[in-house]
């Protein structure tokens, strides 16, 4: 198989009558389409046809890194959907996240076909600065960690500090408050902790039962998220 040849496409099943992915097993691409014999992966049924390939779309791009602001450009396939909190690479490699998207129409909306999308603003989101309220049983200090989009922040996790060591004892995602379990950086609004005060490390237990009250965290701070 030609290198330029992917391994799968999206299209018509004749028999799903849905569109799902097919495996190419053999094909000869044209300019705007593929011609070949595709496996359906949902229903595996074999058929031989003509696909005509989606054109790319190239869209403007509002790219935000912390106090940088710069306009690119990206290009998305037309029968594409794009979304709010999607994320993607941009042609340099950089990797992004989409936090507002402008329609053909000018207005602002959480999700648009690509055809009628007017410009993507997105933010950086290569590493991430996770906010941390460490809380010292007196008063809340507003922390950061930078940490990759997929790692992870579990309950009971000791967090290390410059000048002291914190142990997680929930976790604010954008859709829920987790008392036990993890959650990866790129879902985490906030993490609350509290300062260990003299105890070693393998010492510590959190009581995921003990009744919690982020009003005893705040520490005067907010974010867009919350």
């Amino acid at each position: 198989m030609a290198d330029d040849i992917p391994e799968k496409i999206l299209c018509q099943c004749p028999d799903c009558a849905d569109v799902t992915e097919h495996r190419i097993l053999k094909a000869k691409m044209g300019r705007s389409s593929v011609s070949g014999t595709f496996q359906c992966g949902e229903c595996g049924r074999i058929f031989t046809g003509t696909i005509r390939l989606p054109r790319g779309i190239e869209v403007k791009v509002m790219f935000s890194d912390q106090d940088v602001t710069e306009v690119t450009r990206t290009t998305l396939l037309e029968d594409e959907v794009v979304g709010v909190d999607d994320e993607f690479d941009l042609d340099d490699g950089r990797h992004v996240r989409i936090t507002y998207i402008d329609n053909a129409e000018g207005k602002r909306t959480k999700s648009s076909p690509a055809p009628e999308v007017k410009a993507l603003w997105v933010k950086s989101f290569d590493v991430l600065r996770v906010k941390v309220s460490v809380n010292d049983y007196k008063k809340t200090y507003p922390m950061y960690v930078e940490a990759d989009p997929d790692d992870e922040f579990a309950i009971g996790m000791i967090m290390n500090f410059d000048t002291w060591d914190a142990v997680i004892h929930a976790i604010k995602t954008r859709t829920r408050l987790i008392r036990r379990g993890s959650a990866e950086a790129r879902d985490v609004v906030r993490i609350y902790g509290k300062k260990l005060n003299g105890q070693r490390p393998e010492e510590v237990v959190v009581d995921e039962n003990e009744p919690f009250d982020e009003s005893e965290y705040d520490d005067g701070t907010m974010d867009l998220d919350e």
